[in-house]
């Protein structure tokens, strides 16, 4: 997609020649008359850069360059003038421009710094993106898992972890398969590296093959400078490729051969890029049946699948879901309201078709339409308080009390379980319920269970 880039300038034919040098570039270009008229363009049109010229009518560039900057509007502005002198350079740059040409100027400069602040402004937002991805906690003792197969497999994703296997994760929407590509670049050596994911099928192929492999400037209409692709940006870390199972076969070749060779070319390129990338897929998609449909390649799927791991849907980890309610009643609620009875077993023999991110929307939904203290069985949607329940209090993994469901008391249940079946090792029943060592002695000790 073309860069759009707003062009405002009293002087047509200043914004003609603007506008045509830039959109020979390749930009889409947007031109303003005024203040009041670039103003209403920038919200109207979302531009990635503005050229902006400093004396304009009602209001003048300086009074445009505040107000955008006010709205919080972070995108690059050049400031014009035929006016220049050192004050006016200092009180733009302070109000927020980015740099500073006065005219009569060189087309080629201006073009030169159009490209140069786009490009500054991509890379300050992927730095800020992979900024936040290193400070955000991904801890396997984040996990709430209760299920006994839900805790092998974050036993397995500790022990991968430390290793370069290529993972697959299988499992249905909503079950976590990325928060656990997450995890296993947490735990890894290459914590301190990027991870970067790619939704392959939110994308078309000719968009896909370039956002995984970048492009040189002109490789196509609209590539109006090089960019680097996903496997470059994750060089020493991971790429987590979700709904792999989506990818188009001429894309799949390309795949294979940079997981075979560890190298590729941009699009529009000849030079060979090398990479360390670690590899984590994800479908919900059964990639056995697309192979034999001819949709997925077999070399591919060998590739992918050294270490598969597969989530459980939530209505097979049923005893996670007292747990998981809990944890999203204090992500939204800060922990003013409790679950009545009813309303807690409704919840635990849901189905859940969307799984956890279903139950997290749920949740969210009632404490943002309950006014109740106690969330009762009328406070859930219709479709949770007429699920059909089964006939048995036992849940996957443990058993719930038979008489009515509290969360102080679930979860003394599952812990006095988990330590008959650990012969009272308080370090192995806290595997078992999935919860730090320490997390578990402090909430045995407050239940009087240690």
């Amino acid at each position: 997609m073309p860069k759009r880039v707003l062009i405002a300038d009293d002087e047509k034919n200043m914004r003609w020649v603007l506008g045509e040098s830039l959109a020979a570039e390749g930009y889409e270009v947007f031109q303003a008359a005024d203040g009041k008229e670039a103003l209403a363009m920038v919200d109207e049109h979302h531009p990635d850069l503005m050229v902006l010229d400093h004396k304009m009518p009602s209001p003048d560039g300086m009074e445009v360059l505040r107000r955008i900057r006010a709205k919080g509007e972070t995108f690059p502005v050049i400031m014009l003038t035929a006016h220049g002198n050192v004050e006016t350079a200092v009180a733009a740059m302070k109000a927020g421009a980015t740099e500073y040409l006065t005219k009569p100027f060189d087309l080629e400069e201006l073009k030169l710094s159009v490209e140069k602040a786009i490009r500054i402004s991509e890379l300050s937002a992927e730095v800020e993106r992979l900024r936040d991805e290193l400070e955000r906690d991904w801890d396997i003792d984040g996990f709430i898992a209760a299920d006994l197969r839900m805790v092998e497999i974050l036993g397995t994703v500790e022990k991968v972890a430390t290793t370069n296997a290529t993972v697959m994760i299988y499992g249905e929407s909503g079950t976590g398969k990325e928060l656990i590509a997450r995890a296993i670049h947490r735990l890894s050596p290459r914590a301190a590296k990027p991870f970067v994911e790619v939704h392959a099928g939110a994308l078309p192929e000719t968009l896909l093959e370039s956002e995984l492999f970048g492009y040189e400037k002109g490789a196509f209409t609209g590539a109006v400078a090089a960019k680097p692709g996903r496997f470059e940006m994750a060089n020493g870390g991971t790429l987590f490729l979700d709904e792999v199972g989506d990818i188009s076969l001429g894309v799949q070749v390309k795949l294979l051969r940079v997981l075979q060779e560890r190298r590729f070319e941009r699009l529009g390129g000849t030079r060979s890029i090398d990479v360390d990338v670690r590899v984590v897929a994800a479908t919900n998609r059964d990639l056995q049946q697309l192979i034999a449909d001819g949709s997925f390649r077999e070399d591919l799927f060998y590739r992918l699948n050294v270490v598969p791991i597969t989530l459980p849907p939530l209505r097979q980890r049923s005893s996670d879901v007292p747990r998981l309610v809990a944890h999203f009643l204090d992500k939204y609620n800060a922990g003013t309201k409790t679950i009545g009875n009813d309303a807690m077993e409704a919840l635990v023999h849901y189905p859940w078709p969307g799984n956890i991110r279903e139950l997290e929307n749920t949740i969210e939904r009632i404490v943002i339409l309950s006014s109740n203290e106690e969330v009762g069985l009328e406070d859930l949607p219709e479709e949770v308080r007429t699920g059909s329940a089964p006939s048995a209090s036992k849940t996957h993994g443990f058993e719930l009390p038979e008489d009515g469901i509290d969360l102080e008391e679930v979860e003394m249940h599952f812990i006095e379980q988990a330590l008959e079946r650990s012969g009272g090792n308080a370090a192995k029943a806290a595997k078992l319920v999935g919860m730090a060592a320490k997390t578990f002695e402090a909430r045995s000790q407050r239940l009087g269970l240690l």
